[in-house]
């Protein structure tokens, strides 16, 4: 069966996209995108340039004329606790990506479409 893809969805896929350039143009490498448990979803997995793993929630908003809507206003504290869980069980399953010395965090990165240059603000360790 065919499936459109909806708008949401493509912004998603953008917002992704976009982030991942951002982070490897600052010396991330890339590990996995979209890692997808039964209670949650992990947008980006990646190594940052001092060796610590980083989950990244990606947050992206396509709306020209809404000003007061942030991305960041759409990672609420239970979608973070959801994240959270995820990010225990990827890290229990693949220890072998986990330096001890430098362990892990969770990154926002909230992307806006609002204009031809897309904006994007990165939130280091938000949980």
């Amino acid at each position: 069966m065919f499936r459109r893809e909806t708008s949401n969805v493509k912004t998603g896929r953008i917002g992704e996209n976009l982030a991942c350039e951002y982070l490897v143009g600052k010396g991330y490498r890339i590990l996995k995108r979209n890692y997808r448990q039964p209670w949650g979803e992990i947008d980006i997995v990646a190594r940052a340039p001092d060796n610590t793993l980083v989950f990244v929630e990606v947050k992206t908003i396509n709306n020209p004329g809404e000003v007061s809507l942030l991305p960041e206003d759409e990672a609420s504290a239970s979608k973070i606790k959801k994240l959270k869980r995820t990010c225990e069980q990827f890290v229990s399953k693949f220890e072998e990506l986990l330096d001890e010395k430098r362990g892990w965090r969770i990154d926002l990165v909230a992307i806006e479409l609002r204009d031809q240059v897309p904006t994007i603000r990165h939130y280091e360790n938000i949980y």
